[in-house]
């Protein structure tokens, strides 16, 4: 399961008519007519270039695009065992075969987390430079025929007995599955990782505190070359083996956040920490509930068309990406909404003040605490106050006021 990633919503209600004004920052974007391809149509994400499931600054970008440019991501799930839509969908032997062998559950009971998670790309925005941030508007998404969901896992799996997995088929509109009879679900698809490269600087600070928190018995996924890709770097004889990224837990740079309101016709605002940037995609999902408690949503493969904007004066982006979108996604009485994230890190010598009874050497000593809801939550409100204060002129107190009335807290 990743670190919990708490997400703060600004609910902007018409009865906050000053709050109205944050509608004026959408504008119907230009796109370029010359679409970037990226990811390849056939094979296993291990074959294909444009295919990683490892983060490192020095992985090299796939593609050049410029902002308002349209980049097309032909993307696999989350352990690339469903093949890409477009061999879903043929009429060769190839796709013949992987159409069977997804009725096939042992595949997925066997399937190597260390396969997790291919991402197409990465790909580089021309004229992107560290301090940057760079909005990503999600056009649309092509879901694939076929999805799959655990129900055994999650943050409940010790309550959990024996193994269980469900097969969905997946159209336009709706998901069904055999194993799940008389239920169908809805069509909200959503890319669970939208993430730029972390810079040398955050690389460091990553592997420092995720292994202090290995070190302490947390849960964390420290770097493992085994099925790395791109191998040149991050596989067993790689140049950066040992310094690879895991995708499992979102981070500053984006990455796994699995936030389900990122749908077509919605935006996320994501750091640039290199020269540009190294945007990448992946783990699309077909529908998923906030908190995705079985640890899978509906998986699926996909093709996702963005567009890109750069920003050298963009929001802060200290505790995460922000997002926003169109009401409809979060049902309330708003016309849009605008959103920050949290992840539960901490400077190291602090203690939170729910956690002071604890009298914990360790706790103090950590930069990262394995999935604790209230650090992320902190960290998400924090944002959200400095976003009100920078954007609408109010001090801190007022801010936590707006904040407790008109802000939802919501776990992806």
């Amino acid at each position: 399961m990743k670190n919990i990633l708490f997400l703060v919503t600004l609910i902007v209600s018409p009865f906050f008519a000053h709050f109205l004004s944050i509608t004026s920052v959408y504008a119907d974007a230009i796109y370029d007519p010359a679409t970037v391809v990226v990811g390849a149509t056939h094979g296993l994400c291990i074959e294909d270039a444009s295919c990683i499931n490892r983060l490192h600054p020095s992985i090299p970008m796939t593609h050049r695009v410029k902002p308002g440019q349209t980049i097309l991501f032909h993307t696999r799930d989350a352990v690339d065992v469903l093949g890409t839509i477009a061999a879903q969908r043929g009429d060769t032997e190839e796709s013949e075969v992987l159409r069977a062998s997804i009725l096939d559950k042992s595949r997925f009971y066997d399937m190597d987390s260390n396969f997790a998670h291919p991402m197409a790309g990465p790909v580089y925005i021309e004229g992107a430079e560290p301090g940057d941030v760079l909005k990503v508007t999600i056009i649309s998404i092509d879901p694939g025929e076929y999805g799959y969901t655990f129900g055994s896992g999650g943050f409940i799996r010790d309550l959990m007995e024996g193994q269980f997995l469900a097969i969905w088929r997946l159209n336009k509109e709706f998901a069904v599955s055999d194993d799940i009879p008389g239920v169908r679900i809805p069509n909200a698809s959503f890319p669970g990782i939208v993430s730029t490269l972390p810079g040398p600087d955050q690389l460091q600070t990553i592997l420092h505190r995720e292994q202090q928190l290995a070190d302490a018995g947390g849960q964390v996924m420290l770097p493992v070359s085994n099925k790395a890709t791109p191998s040149a770097i991050c596989g067993p004889d790689g140049s950066a083996s040992n310094e690879c990224l895991r995708t499992v837990p979102p981070r500053e740079h984006g990455g796994n956040m699995d936030i389900r309101y990122l749908q077509s016709g919605s935006s996320v605002y994501l750091p640039c920490f290199i020269e540009g940037c190294g945007l990448t995609i992946g783990d699309l999902h077909y529908a998923q509930g906030d908190g995705e408690v079985s640890g899978t949503a509906i998986e699926m493969s996909a093709d996702i068309l963005i567009s890109t904007e750069l920003l050298s004066n963009g929001p802060d982006l200290a505790y995460g990406p922000h997002y926003e979108g169109v009401s409809r996604f979060l049902d309330i009485p708003s016309e849009r909404f605008y959103a920050v994230t949290g992840i539960p890190v901490k400077k190291e010598g602090d203690v939170p003040p729910h956690m002071d009874y604890l009298d914990s050497r360790v706790l103090g000593l950590l930069g990262n605490v394995s999935n604790d809801i209230t650090i992320a939550a902190r960290n998400a409100l924090d944002g959200m106050i400095n976003y009100i204060v920078a954007t609408y002129g109010y001090n801190r107190n007022q801010a936590l006021v707006i904040a407790s009335v008109a802000v939802d807290l919501r776990i992806t």
